[in-house]
């Protein structure tokens, strides 16, 4: 098991389950984290920071709020909420919550894409990075893994649960539909899959690309238990939409949830189009982007 050293927690906000932050810290520290995908893209002039910015409530009031986690780390994950990205090219929004959240040290996050670091581009278990449980560089995988421990938890008789993240454009992949069939089959119901609805992916709106249709309605047909969350960059909104999905689990079926969310929240030129989806700023755009958010409360940069 790798303890948690707490001086890498650099003014970060790492809570136990028994002491939440409240909505003024968790959007601090939102604010911090996009300071952060924004910083680590424009380092190595690569990266994705339009998916990561949109999903960055999100992760923050998963990791600070709605996961019950143990303090350090082990791949096991026995007696603890487990997380899976599935689009794992948002890579940077997950490391600096991982890193902020007391996984591995916030200086760490200088590093990121860069040869031989632990944080590439799409994350791997291989570097044994702390937080990382899956390799998530191809897309459509991360249900399928997160199925697998999710019925492990139930052999263990572990009664927590497990989550995964997914983007829209992402269940054009059909490994998705195999597993979204067999998690309702096998009535996975210690399982909320959440998809990043944007309507965005790299070569244009998710309409264009390969129109879905509706996805409540995929999902209901496949038997799952189905909820929105309309304002998906609203922290309040987000961990009132979790915890009803929360109170779904254990009824039969798997819960899927739709978070709309706008790719690029946070930075006004960013935002209403795909065109940041796999794009770096450049010096004046970053000052720009970081003038927007400024404002911390007291955390600081890596």
């Amino acid at each position: 098991m790798v303890t948690l050293n707490k001086n890498y927690i650099c003014n970060s906000l790492t809570f136990t389950h028994q002491m939440k932050p409240n909505t003024q810290q968790l959007n601090d520290l939102t604010i911090q984290v996009r300071r952060d995908i924004l910083r680590m893209v424009h380092a190595v002039n690569s990266g994705h920071p339009g998916g990561s910015l949109g999903c960055t409530e999100f992760l923050v009031a998963l990791y600070q709020n709605i996961m019950e986690r143990k303090e350090g780390f082990d791949m096991d994950g026995i007696g603890e909420d487990l997380f899976f990205l599935s689009n794992g090219h948002i890579s940077p929004v997950f490391y600096s919550v991982l890193a902020r959240s007391g996984y591995f040290p916030v200086a760490e996050l200088a590093t990121f894409r860069l040869i031989n670091a632990r944080l590439q581009g799409h994350p791997t278990t291989h570097d044994g990075l702390p937080g990382i449980r899956m390799a998530s560089g191809s897309l459509g995988q991360g249900l399928s893994v997160g199925i697998g421990a999710a019925q492990a938890k139930k052999l263990n008789n572990d009664k927590h649960l497990v989550y995964t993240l997914h983007g829209d454009g992402e269940l054009q992949e059909g490994q998705n539909w195999e597993a979204i069939m067999y998690a309702s089959a096998k009535k996975v119901d210690n399982l909320i899959a959440t998809v990043d609805l944007n309507g965005k992916q790299i070569d244009g709106t998710t309409d264009d690309v390969l129109c879905m249709g509706s996805l409540k309605a995929k999902f209901e047909a496949f038997d799952w238990d189905v909820l929105e969350i309309k304002e998906g960059n609203n922290i309040e909104a987000i961990i009132a939409g979790m915890n009803e999905a929360k109170s779904r689990t254990g009824k039969g079926k798997p819960v899927c949830v739709l978070l709309h969310t706008e790719m690029g929240n946070g930075v006004d030129y960013m935002m209403y189009s795909h065109a940041w989806h796999g794009k770096a700023p450049n010096d004046a755009q970053l000052e720009n982007a970081l003038t927007q958010n400024y404002n911390t409360g007291g955390n600081s940069d890596y």
